[in-house]
C-alpha cells in the first residue's frame, strides 16, 4: 500500500507540474458557459485551468454557443489572445468555423467531444491542426469486435439491435467484421424497444443456445433484457455499447452486464492522484475534467520539446491523467479509449479493475 501510494503521489507531481521550459504558455479554452451544456463547459474549464496553472501558464476562456452563431468569432478570440493552442470544442459548429484561421496561424486545436468523421477527413485533407481526444466514429465498433473475437471465439453468440440508426449501423458493422474473421452469429434480430418486459425475446434467445449476446440498444432495454434473462434462468452474458451508460433511475441494471464505453477516469490509477488533488481545491473530477487536464498536459509537454507544436503533439507520447496519450497519423488517439466495463455494485467499472 505504501509503495502504491508513493507511486501515486509521484505521478501526481509529474502531471501537475509540467516542464519548466514550457512555462508561460497561453491556452484558449473553448466551451459553453450558458444553456444545457454549461455544466460540461465548466468541467472543461476546471480541468484545463488546473493543469495550466500548475505550470504557471495562462488560460483564456472563450464562450462556445454550440449553434449557428458560432462563426469565425471563436477563431478571432483565440488569435487575439495569442494562444499557443486551443482545447475544448464540445460542438461541431464553432470548431469547423475556426479551423481554417487556426491552421493559418498554426494553432493546434484539441476537441474533447466532437466525433464527426467528415470534419476530421476535411482537416486531414486541408492540413488543419485538429486533434481528437474523443473517440472516433469507428472506435465503438472496433472495440466491440476486439472484445468479441478475444473472448467469444468458442461461444455461440447473438447480435440484436433496437432498430435505431446508430444501433443498426453498430451491430451491422460488428457483424460484417466478425464474419470477415470467420465468426458468424447464431442469431441476429431487431427487437421492439421500450417494452416493460422482453420475455419473448429472452426465450427466443435461450432456444438458440447462445451464451453471449451483443445488444445495440439503450440502457433501459439492456436492463430489462438482462432482468428477464435472469428470471428465466437464461445463462447468457449481455454486452452493449456506450448507450448502456445512460441514466435510468427506474430500471436497475443487473449485476454482470457489460458495456463498451469510456471509463470514469478518476477511478483509474492514472487519474486518482490528480482527482484527489483537485478535490482539495473543490473540483470534482468528473466528465470532461480529466480529459481537459490531459489535453493541456500533453500540449505543455509537446511545447517543451521546442519546434512546431502540432508536429510535436502528433509525434509524441505523453503521460496524462487519463493514461498514456498519443495520436496516430489520422490525428485520432492511437489507443482506443473505449474499455470493457462491467456493472458492479451500482456502477460500470473496468473489467481489469474487478476485485481491486
Amino acid at each position: 500500500m505504501k509503495t502504491a501510494l508513493s507511486a501515486s503521489l509521484i505521478a501526481a507531481a509529474v502531471l501537475a507540474a509540467s516542464p519548466v521550459a514550457a512555462a508561460g504558455l497561453t491556452f484558449a479554452v473553448v466551451a459553453p458557459k450558458d444553456g444545457p451544456l454549461a455544466i460540461l463547459g465548466q468541467q472543461v474549464r476546471d480541468g484545463a485551468r488546473f493543469a495550466a496553472e500548475a505550470n504557471g501558464d495562462t488560460v483564456v476562456e472563450i464562450t462556445e454557443a454550440c449553434d449557428e452563431t458560432d462563426g469565425d468569432g471563436i477563431a478571432k478570440a483565440i488569435l487575439a489572445a495569442d494562444a499557443t493552442a486551443a482545447v475544448g470544442f464540445l460542438c461541431t459548429e464553432g470548431l469547423s468555423a475556426s479551423l481554417p484561421a487556426l491552421a493559418e496561424a498554426n494553432v493546434p486545436a484539441i476537441t474533447l467531444s466532437v466525433r464527426s468523421g467528415i470534419l476530421m477527413e476535411d482537416a486531414l485533407k486541408k492540413g488543419w491542426p485538429l486533434f481528437r481526444l474523443a473517440p472516433g466514429p469507428k472506435a465503438e465498433a472496433e472495440k466491440a469486435v476486439e472484445i468479441i473475437t478475444r473472448d467469444w471465439k468458442s461461444e455461440p453468440f447473438a447480435l440484436i439491435d433496437d432498430g435505431t440508426i446508430h444501433a443498426r449501423e453498430l451491430v451491422e458493422t460488428v457483424r460484417l467484421k466478425l464474419e470477415d474473421v470467420g465468426m458468424k452469429a447464431a442469431f441476429v434480430d431487431t427487437y421492439r424497444p421500450a417494452q416493460e418486459q422482453q420475455l419473448t425475446l429472452v426465450r427466443r434467445l435461450a432456444k438458440t443456445g447462445v451464451t453471449r449476446v451483443f445488444i445495440g440498444g439503450d440502457r433501459t432495454d439492456a436492463a430489462v433484457i438482462a432482468r428477464d434473462a435472469k428470471a428465466e434462468k437464461a445463462g447468457f452474458t449481455l454486452l452493449g455499447g456506450e448507450a448502456l451508460t445512460g441514466a435510468d433511475p427506474l430500471v436497475p441494471m443487473p449485476e454482470g452486464v457489460q458495456a463498451i464505453a469510456l471509463p470514469d477516469y478518476q477511478t483509474l490509477p492514472e487519474g486518482q492522484p490528480i482527482a484527489a488533488a483537485m478535490k482539495e481545491k473543490g473540483i470534482i473530477a468528473e466528465g470532461y475534467v480529466l480529459p481537459a487536464h490531459a489535453a493541456v498536459t500533453a500540449l505543455v509537454a509537446a511545447a517543451a520539446q521546442g519546434g512546431d507544436l502540432a508536429q510535436a503533439l502528433a509525434s509524441g507520447s505523453f503521460a496524462t491523467a487519463i493514461g498514456p496519450l498519443a495520436f496516430g497519423a489520422d490525428r485520432e488517439l492511437k489507443q482506443n479509449p473505449y474499455r470493457l466495463l462491467v456493472w458492479r455494485a451500482g456502477a460500470f467499472v473496468p473489467v481489469e479493475m474487478e476485485g481491486d
